[in-house]
């Protein structure tokens, strides 16, 4: 089993009581909006969730989508490559911290850090892009301290909680990395 070994926190595939402990956990920053707001989400869409990890994981899926752990065993977040292409050997880093409290502590970097260091020394990828919506300061701040390049704007992309909110695009190859 996969196991990524960083200095306060580790990364490990995720087990269907993780995923719904990070459904519960969930937390909006309506001043800084990260993602949609997914009003009566369930135990049920945790399972699915978990169901869809576990369908879509590995190299012959399209994923690879690992919880974030401190180092005592509590599940905080998720952080992913999506949309693997083999062939052309490129992906979208995905991440998310559930509660607010662990949230602005470097936990995304590290985190980003061990998945982007065995996406480009272990799996032998060369481009790794990332998308943030405008108002989530925390993934941009966190994608540019990483090294990530700004490559584009696509303006009022999603409409969250009564307005139109932009996504940036960033993107980070392999010989930028460290």
């Amino acid at each position: 089993m996969l196991k990524l070994q960083g200095e306060r926190l580790y990364l490990a595939a995720l087990e269907r009581e993780h995923c719904r402990k990070l459904y519960e956990a969930e937390e909006y920053d309506f001043a800084h909006i990260a993602e949609p707001l997914y009003i009566g989400a369930s135990v049920e869409s945790a399972d699915e969730w978990y169901e869809s990890i576990q369908k879509n994981q590995g190299q012959e899926g399209h994923n690879l989508r690992l919880g974030i752990f401190l180092n005592d065993g509590t599940v905080i977040g998720d952080v992913a490559l999506q949309e693997l292409s083999w062939r052309n050997r490129n992906c979208n880093l995905g991440f998310g911290i559930a509660r607010l409290e662990h949230r602005g502590k470097g936990y995304g970097t590290e985190s980003a850090t061990l998945l982007l260091d065995h996406a480009f020394g272990n799996l032998g990828l060369h481009r790794v892009a990332a998308w943030a919506l405008e108002t989530n300061l925390g993934s941009v701040k966190c994608l540019q301290k990483l090294g990530f390049v700004p490559e584009g704007r696509s303006r009022q992309e999603r409409w969250i909680a009564g307005q139109w909110v932009d996504m940036l695009q960033f993107a980070l190859l392999r010989d930028e990395w460290r």
